[in-house]
């Protein structure tokens, strides 16, 4: 299998403007790949959650937003960078229901259920980076072959 081409955007994270802007790039480019208004909403939320994470909790950042696309399948990855004080207590942080109670009280354990794939890389100190993967469901499997 041949490794997915992509194209990468990036975009600031430093006022509640800018969180305005990433969901509406995130919103737009989802649509533009053919993501139905069910996952749109999921990445939007996660991106929103995500997005609000860095600024509050990082100092602000930067998101990287990189169209994916494998043969006939398309897909989006999110990663929301920081240079802040890094997540402490990873464990506690990805807790159902654990929320500092500035974002949408998802947290991340949140966002994580609304996408298909979720890292997160944080080094005390060092910041955070969380990186969020969705593919356009509702396509055929790639063809290998003749019929």
């Amino acid at each position: 299998m041949h490794a997915p081409s992509a194209s990468t955007t990036r975009l600031p994270i430093g006022s509640d403007a800018d969180l305005a802007w990433v969901r509406q790039q995130v919103r737009q480019t989802a649509a533009g790949l053919g993501f139905n208004l069910v996952q749109q909403t999921k990445l939007v939320t996660a991106a929103s959650e995500l997005a609000r994470n860095a600024l509050v909790h990082g100092g602000g950042g930067h998101m990287e937003m990189t169209v994916l696309t494998e043969g006939a399948h398309h897909g989006l990855r999110l990663s929301f960078v920081d240079a802040g004080p890094g997540i402490r207590d990873v464990e506690l942080a990805m807790t159902d229901g654990y929320t500092t109670g500035n974002g949408l009280g998802m947290g991340l354990s949140g966002a994580k259920r609304l996408v298909k794939e979720f890292t997160l890389d944080t080094r005390p100190g060092q910041g955070t980076t969380v990186t969020v993967t969705d593919w356009v469901s509702g396509l055929p499997a790639p063809r290998t072959g003749a019929p």
